[in-house]
């Protein structure tokens, strides 16, 4: 999924939407003490009154939040997994019974079980709906309505939320005029904020990808990997922070950890270039050919595919792997690209990098940055100066 595929289900959680039907809702109340289902209970969703629909279409909104790679994982389902999550969940989508779907989702927080002892009593939640896509745009003139044709896509969600501890409060009574201590003993099932969850299938443009499955992590480049590998049974995967600083290291065995402030500008400039070029496709992968290639119509002299691979097989011990070139790059337009230094921290978009440069004057070293008009510090003009500190004034 990329996340225009994201973003196009995510919009449907929503109220009084035809494009989104969610037949049945699940929900499987689990105690820290014991690790042991405490109840569980499912019921179609229209049955729920519109305030707890509403309250659980803003928590699957949540869970489908954020960027792919840093809070959002596409995973591969592992091959021959034993009891297999992606059979138990191709089974529960298929089961035309609530009973039989019940079953595989049991299967699904068993598993989970298997694996820790949570710290807070938790709340599993699976829905089963069907998410429409029209076939044609909408068209005010045309006869045929967008609706009379759409592609439907089956999927599950599931959603693992915290309970909170109920308040302890103190109350004035107007009627009594006495002030009361009140206490709920009944936990808060925390529906703000999902600390895990997954859908199922993936969905790319307009068709269902069983072999794959979007996974959701609590915290941005914090994904369980133990949920991954023994729940889900999903191939381990890279955050966009890992893949950077794979990137990152590379290219300092490679350059020996020296570049000049114009030679990374280029990098990066060259790298966006080819995200842009490839907008409409899946976001290109740097290769060790890939990362040559960039190197070299950066400036750098002397690179060469064994030094590249080399460097591949000493950071992350495969020189096959595929960077994600959306991973490593800084955001373009925006002041993303962090410059310390002793007397201050600066930031500047990566396009400005190649204004920035490190002198030598005088024994010292300096950070010199081009500019093309006066600088104003909290309202200030400042004076040109010459490099020997007098004004540059006449």
């Amino acid at each position: 999924m990329n996340k225009k595929d994201i973003a196009q289900i995510r919009k449907q959680f929503k109220l009084n939407n035809d494009l989104l039907k969610i037949s049945d809702i699940f929900n499987v109340y689990i105690m820290k003490e014991s690790s042991e289902i405490y109840h569980y209970e499912s019921q179609p969703f229209e049955m729920l009154d519109q305030d707890q629909q509403e309250l659980f279409m803003d928590n699957f909104k949540k869970l489908l939040g954020g960027q792919l790679d840093e809070k959002l994982f596409e995973l591969k389902f592992q091959r021959d997994a034993e009891n297999s999550s992606q059979l138990i969940l191709h089974q529960g989508l298929l089961s035309s019974d609530a009973e039989g779907w019940m079953d595989q989702m049991l299967q699904i927080v068993g598993k989970m079980l298997g694996i820790r002892q949570y710290e807070k009593d938790i709340v599993v939640t699976f829905i089963r709906g069907e998410y429409l896509k029209p076939m044609k745009r909408r068209n005010a003139e045309a006869e045929e309505s967008e609706r009379d044709a759409v592609y439907s896509h089956p999927f599950i969600l599931c959603s693992i939320n915290n309970t909170q501890e109920p308040k302890k409060e103190l109350l004035f009574d107007y009627v009594e005029k006495e002030f009361k201590y009140h206490f709920t003993v009944d936990p808060i099932i925390n529906l703000k904020a999902p600390i895990s969850g997954f859908l199922f299938p993936c969905f790319t443009d307009h068709a269902a990808d069983v072999n794959h499955v979007l996974y959701s992590a609590g915290k941005v480049h914090e994904p369980d990997y133990q949920f991954i590998v023994d729940v889900l049974n999903g191939e381990e995967t890279m955050t966009a922070q890992d893949d950077k600083i794979v990137f990152e290291e590379i290219i300092k065995d490679v350059t020996g950890d020296q570049l000049s402030t114009a030679t990374l500008s280029n990098v990066y400039e060259e790298i966006n270039r080819m995200i842009v070029e490839n907008e409409e496709d899946e976001p290109p992968k740097l290769d060790s050919k890939d990362v040559e290639r960039v190197l070299k119509v950066s400036g750098l002299e002397d690179i060469n595919s064994e030094k590249v691979q080399s460097a591949y097989q000493k950071i992350i011990d495969d020189d096959k792997y595929e960077i994600k070139a959306t991973s490593v790059l800084p955001k373009f337009n925006s002041k993303s690209i962090k410059i310390s230094t002793k007397a201050a921290n600066i930031s500047i978009c990566p396009q400005d990098l190649r204004y920035v440069k490190q002198v030598h004057f005088d024994g010292k070293r300096y950070l010199m940055i081009e500019v093309e008009e006066d600088t104003v510090i909290e309202g200030f003009t400042m004076i040109p100066e010459t490099f020997g500190g007098g004004s540059d004034k006449e």
